[in-house]
């Protein structure tokens, strides 16, 4: 319970979302238009929030656990020693990621963060986030494909190969490292999509609860 608790009050300052519908479902309508504009204080603020947002908060210790549990790779060790090196690896990697994303793209303009849709259907808002991660915002207005994502996803997982162990060094395994880093890309922009819909309704129901039992108590205490 107390774990669950302590990511509904802290995920808020890690969403990327900014809480700005558009006005049409397509990537086009969320233009760099209709949100201020990042700076380079913001671009800080989006890497260190895409190192250790919520999806890489609960998805790289699981993976790091389940990786130690089948002792993979070997080098690390199946114990509590191995479970940190393998994080330590994994939250490295990302920095690397989204440092280069947020630096490349100030070169062209280039916004990395996702402002979400906030309207429509639910397929409609799932496929904005899905095409969303493929592409980015302009200073000058629109979107495109967000080419420095492009640049960082996978030439970060080619540097990381620099202090990665022998056996994850790997045609394979690298690949398998810069498609994850796009399915990490897709859930963060969902996440970012749905959890203010979320907060508002787990705080909205426990709101209630807290009314309504103050209110039982009262009327017992008048029978």
């Amino acid at each position: 319970m107390k774990i669950v608790l302590f990511f509904v009050l802290v995920a808020p300052a890690w969403t990327q979302s900014y809480d700005v519908p558009a006005t049409d479902p397509t990537p086009s309508a969320a233009s760099s238009s209709d949100h201020d504009a990042i700076t380079p204080s913001g671009r800080f603020k989006w890497a260190a929030n895409s190192t250790f947002g919520p999806v890489q908060m609960l998805t790289i210790p699981l993976e790091s656990a389940l990786q130690t549990w089948a002792n993979s790779p070997h080098e690390y060790g199946p114990h509590w020693d191995g479970w940190g090196r393998r994080m330590g690896s994994k939250y490295a990697t990302a920095a690397v990621s989204s440092t280069m994303e947020a630096s490349i793209g100030a070169l062209w303009g280039e916004d990395p963060r996702y402002h979400r849709l906030g309207e429509g259907s639910a397929k409609t808002r799932l496929g904005y986030a899905f095409k969303m991660a493929f592409m980015a915002e302009r200073a000058s207005g629109g979107a495109a494909p967000a080419y420095a994502r492009f640049i960082a996803i996978p030439g970060s997982r080619f540097i990381s190969n620099t202090w990665r162990e022998p056996s994850e060094v790997t045609p394979g395994g690298t690949a398998s490292r810069i498609g994850l880093g796009f399915v990490r890309r897709i859930a963060g922009d969902t996440f970012a999509e749905y959890w203010p819909d979320m907060k508002r309704h787990f705080f909205h129901r426990n709101s209630g609860a807290l009314i309504s039992a103050p209110n039982a108590q009262a009327s017992s205490a008048n029978d």
